[in-house]
C-alpha cells in the first residue's frame, strides 16, 4: 500500500538514482534525473547509446511495471483512486507513445516486458467502473501491436539471450490473457515453442545461467515462471523443458546461497523484474528461490510468491556442500561457515557474451554469511560509461592482469570481441583443491598462460591461491583482490592477506580512485561506494609465481600469517607459511594436474 501511495504521488525511484517526482502533466518521454526529453520519432531512428540521458531510466519508467501494484491496491481496498490512476497512466502513455514511436518502443524486448505488466494490471481492474469500452479497445489494440513486434522483431542470433525470453514471455502473456485477439492462438504456440527450446539453451544442464550473470539468470527464470503460472492457472501444463529448466536453476541457486551464504555476484545485473507484484526495489536471490518454490533458510517470502503461488511440491532443503557446476563453470568449496568460489566458466553467452565479465579464475571468499573478497558489481550501463569499463574489466576482479589489459577484449558496452577460454585441469571437492588455467593472454605479442591453484582445505582456516604466469618475454603482472566495504565498517580487520612471489613485488592498492574508476563497490546499478582493491605487482621475465594466503580473522588479536615464502624449481612450486594453522607447506607439481600436496603441523 505504501508503494501504491508513492505512485499516486508520482514518486519513482530506479536503480541507484535518487527518487524523483514526475511533473504534471505526465511526460513519459522525459527523464527528470538527467533532465533529458527523448524525441517522439520512429524508434528505429533513435540512437540510445549516444544520448545525454541514461536510457535505462526512461526504459524502466516506460515498462509500466508499477501498474500491477496499483491494481493490487485497488483489489485490496476497493479505493477507486488506485484503479483510476492505472487508467490515467495508460491514457496518457498511449497518446504520447504510439506504437513504434519514441524510446519506449526501441526494441521488441521493451514491448514484451511492458506488455506483461499492462496485461496483468488490466486483469486486476476489469471490474472497475473506470474501465470503459473505448479504454479496453485502445489497450487491447496496443497489446496486439506489441505481440506482433515481439514476434516479427524478436532477437536472433548473437543477441538471442534474455531479450528473446522477454519477447516470447510478452507474446505468450498477451495471447493467454487476450485470447480473442486475432492470431492469439498461433502467437501462443509460437512463443511456447521458442520458450521450450530456449529453456534448455539458456539454463545449462547443471542449473547455471548461460549468460554467466546471476542477475540475468534470475530475470530469465522469472519470465518463464510467469508464463508457467498463467498456463497452470488456466489448467494447462507448461512445456516440460521449461519446468525442468526452472527446477535445475532453483537447485543451483539454492546450493550457492546454502543456509546463510551471501548471494553470488558475477556478471552484469540490471535489476530486471519479469513482473513487479511487490514493493521490493530489487529481486534478491533469496526472494527468487522463494518465488520458484525453493526451501532454503535464505529464501525470503515476498508478495510475488503469494501471487504466483502454484500447486507444486516444495523440495526439502539440502545441507550446503561443496559443488562443481561443470557447464556453468563455478566451483564452490565449503568448510563450516566459509565459502570459497572459483570462476572456471566461459566469458558469457553466444558470440557477443554481452553480460559476462573478464573474470576468468576469479576467487571470492565469504565467512559467516558476509563477503570478504567478492565481485564489485556491474556499476553502470549507460549512466557512467567509464564505470562500466572498469567494473567489467579484469583488474576489478580477484584474478590476474597481464600488461594492464583485460583477459578478454572489449568491443563495445555489451560486446566482447575476444573471449578468454578456461581449461579445468582438476577439481577435488573433498580436498578443496582447484587447478585451472586460461588462454586470454595468448593474444599478446608474447603469449602468456595464467594458471591458478586454489587450496581451501576443509581443516585449515587459511586459503592459499597460487598463480603461475608462463610464456616468452617480459611482462607486467598484477594480482588483484577486491575487498568488500564491510571490512572497513566493522571497526577492525576481518581478513589477513599475505602475499609473496618468486620475483620482487610492490603493492598497488587503490580505493575510490576517480581517475581509473578502480577501488569501488557497486551494490546497485548506477551507485557505488569506495572499497579497497589490493594489488601485488611485478615486472620482468616469465615465469613468475605468486602466492597469496587469505585468512579470515575472528578478532583483531587473532594470529596472522607470517614467514610466507614461495619458491620454484623447474616444474615444482613450494609455498610455506606460519599462521593460525601452525606451520603449513604446499608442494605443487605443475607437470601433473591437481598435484598440490598439503602438510601442516602445530609446532
Amino acid at each position: 500500500m505504501a508503494a501504491a501511495d508513492r505512485i499516486l504521488e508520482r514518486r519513482f525511484s530506479f536503480f541507484g538514482y535518487p527518487e524523483v517526482r514526475l511533473a504534471e502533466p505526465l511526460n513519459w518521454n522525459h527523464d527528470p534525473v538527467s533532465d533529458v526529453t527523448w524525441p517522439v520519432r520512429p524508434a528505429s531512428k533513435i540512437d540510445h547509446r549516444t544520448a545525454d540521458g541514461d536510457v535505462k531510466w526512461i526504459w524502466e519508467l516506460n515498462r509500466l511495471q508499477h501498474l500491477p501494484l496499483l491494481a493490487e491496491a485497488w483489489l485490496f481496498t476497493g479505493d477507486d483512486r488506485y484503479a483510476e490512476e492505472v487508467f490515467a497512466h495508460l491514457d496518457s502513455w498511449m497518446v504520447q507513445c504510439p506504437p513504434g514511436e519514441g524510446i519506449a518502443w526501441r526494441g521488441a524486448f521493451e514491448a514484451g516486458v511492458r506488455a506483461i505488466s499492462v496485461a496483468v494490471a488490466l486483469q486486476g481492474v476489469l471490474d472497475s467502473t473506470a474501465l470503459t469500452l473505448d479504454r479496453y479497445r485502445t489497450v487491447a489494440s496496443m497489446l496486439a501491436e506489441s505481440a506482433r513486434r515481439c514476434w516479427e522483431d524478436r532477437s536472433r542470433f548473437s543477441s538471442a539471450n534474455n531479450h528473446l525470453i522477454g519477447e516470447m514471455a510478452g507474446l505468450a502473456t498477451i495471447a493467454m490473457l487476450f485470447p480473442d485477439l486475432p492470431g492469439a492462438a498461433r502467437g501462443e504456440r509460437r512463443a511456447l515453442r521458442v520458450l521450450a527450446a530456449e529453456a534448455d539453451r539458456q539454463i545449462l544442464p547443471d542449473g547455471a545461467g548461460a549468460e554467466q550473470a546471476v542477475g540475468y539468470q534470475v530475470f530469465t527464470v522469472e519470465l518463464m515462471w510467469t508464463v508457467m503460472a498463467l498456463l497452470r492457472r488456466r489448467g494447462d501444463n507448461p512445456p516440460a523443458s521449461m519446468v525442468a529448466a526452472v527446477e535445475r536453476s532453483r537447485r543451483y541457486l539454492a546450493a550457492l546461497i546454502g543456509e546463510d551464504d551471501p548471494a553470488p555476484r558475477y556478471g552484469d545485473d540490471d535489476e530486471g523484474f519479469a513482473l513487479r507484484l511487490g514493493p521490493e526495489p530489487v529481486r534478491t536471490v533469496g526472494d527468487h528461490v522463494s518465488i520458484v518454490g525453493g526451501d532454503s533458510k535464505r529464501a525470503t517470502a515476498v508478495l510475488t510468491s503469494a501471487w504466483l503461488e502454484m500447486s507444486i511440491e516444495r523440495p526439502r532443503a539440502v545441507a550446503p556442500a561443496s559443488l562443481f557446476a561443470e557447464h556453468g563453470g563455478l566451483v564452490v568449496l565449503r568448510s563450516g561457515r566459509r565459502r570459497v568460489t572459483v570462476d572456471v566458466g566461459p566469458l558469457g553467452y553466444l558470440s557477443i557474451a554481452a553480460h559476462g565479465h573478464a573474470d576468468a579464475l576469479a576467487v571470492t571468499l565469504s565467512v559467516d554469511g558476509a563477503d570478504l573478497i567478492g565481485d564489485p558489481g556491474a556499476g553502470s550501463y549507460y549512466g557512467h560509461p567509464t564505470w562500466r569499463a572498469a567494473n567489467r574489466g579484469t583488474r576489478s576482479h580477484a584474478t590476474v592482469v597481464v600488461d594492464g589489459v583485460d583477459q578478454s577484449q572489449i568491443g563495445g558496452p555489451f560486446l566482447w570481441t575476444h573471449h578468454a577460454n578456461v581449461r579445468v585441469r582438476s577439481v577435488d571437492l573433498e580436498a578443496g583443491i582447484v587447478d585451472a588455467e586460461h588462454d586470454g593472454y595468448t593474444r599478446l605479442s608474447d603469449p602468456v598462460i595464467h594458471r591458478r591453484w586454489v587450496v581451501a582445505a576443509p581443516h585449515l582456516k587459511s586459503v592459499l591461491v597460487t598463480d603461475l604466469l608462463y610464456g616468452p618475454g617480459e611482462h607486467d603482472v598484477c594480482v588483484s583482490w577486491p575487498l568488500h566495504p564491510r571490512l572497513e565498517r566493522d571497526g577492525g580487520p576481518s581478513l589477513d592477506l599475505a602475499a609473496a612471489a618468486t620475483v620482487t613485488t610492490r603493492s598497488a592498492d587503490v580505493r575510490g580512485d576517480t581517475a581509473s574508476d578502480l577501488g569501488w563497490w557497486s551494490e546497485r546499478l548506477e551507485q557505488r561506494e569506495p572499497s579497497w582493491l589490493l594489488g601485488t605487482i611485478a615486472s620482468g621475465a616469465l615465469p613468475m609465481v605468486f602466492a597469496t594466503v587469505l585468512t579470515p580473522r575472528e578478532s583483531t588479536s587473532a594470529a596472522s600469517v607470517e614467514e610466507l615464502v614461495v619458491e620454484r624449481d623447474g616444474s615444482s612450486i613450494s609455498v610455506r607459511w606460519r599462521g593460525p594453522d601452525g606451520l603449513v607447506a604446499v608442494e605443487i607439481d605443475a607437470l601433473r594436474d591437481g598435484a598440490a600436496v598439503l602438510s601442516s603441523t602445530r609446532r
